[in-house]
């Protein structure tokens, strides 16, 4: 028998943390990820499972900041869900189980990396790594953007100094890369 051991994005037995004078950059790896996407004639009922999950459906350019779970607009008729990874590990097949026929539903946790970068210094980290209008976003607001050339979700947490950043896990090390460049520009 192999002896498996899961690692991170970045390749540790243990998430990455760097800690700089005004800033945190944790990479998050305790996160369930599925994305649900509305079928053809099915999408009111789609939406009606979704607010009785967040207690409302994610409008373009939102996100649903529920305990525990947590959504986010992707696209037309299309979201991706979070939850902690305890206890929502099986988190695609629990909506698949949910949704039914009204949705179609893809396991998302192996597809991304999650950085939640905190501190009073991440409004200017922020601008020099996307253009998304960080310092008028609100807790909820979430937005697609480009970091270091890869498409990325950047969303504005609850707390006034918190965001999280989705990316690709195939390329965390440069997105990890560009954040830690970044912050040197802002320190």
């Amino acid at each position: 028998m192999h002896d498996l051991r899961p690692v991170t994005a970045l390749g540790g037995q243990t998430p990455q943390v760097d800690r700089f004078e005004n800033l945190t950059i944790l990479e998050n790896d305790s996160l369930a990820l599925a994305s649900v996407s509305a079928r053809m004639g099915h999408e009111k009922t789609c939406h009606a499972k979704l607010k009785k999950l967040l207690d409302a459906v994610p409008e373009a350019g939102r996100a649903v900041l529920h305990d525990p779970e947590m959504g986010f607009w992707m696209g037309p008729d299309q979201w991706m869900i979070g939850a902690p990874r305890d206890g929502h590990e099986l988190l695609a097949d629990t909506l698949t189980d949910s949704f039914g026929d009204a949705a179609s539903i893809t396991e998302q946790s192996g597809a991304w990396v999650c950085f939640d970068i905190t501190g009073p210094a991440m409004p200017d980290l922020c601008e020099r790594l996307c253009a998304v209008p960080i310092r008028r976003m609100v807790a909820g607001d979430a937005q697609r953007t480009m970091i270091h050339q890869l498409g990325c979700f950047v969303i504005r947490r609850a707390d006034d100094d918190q965001i999280r950043i989705l990316g690709p896990r195939a390329s965390a090390g440069s997105l990890h890369h560009a954040l830690i460049t970044a912050v040197a520009s802002v320190a």
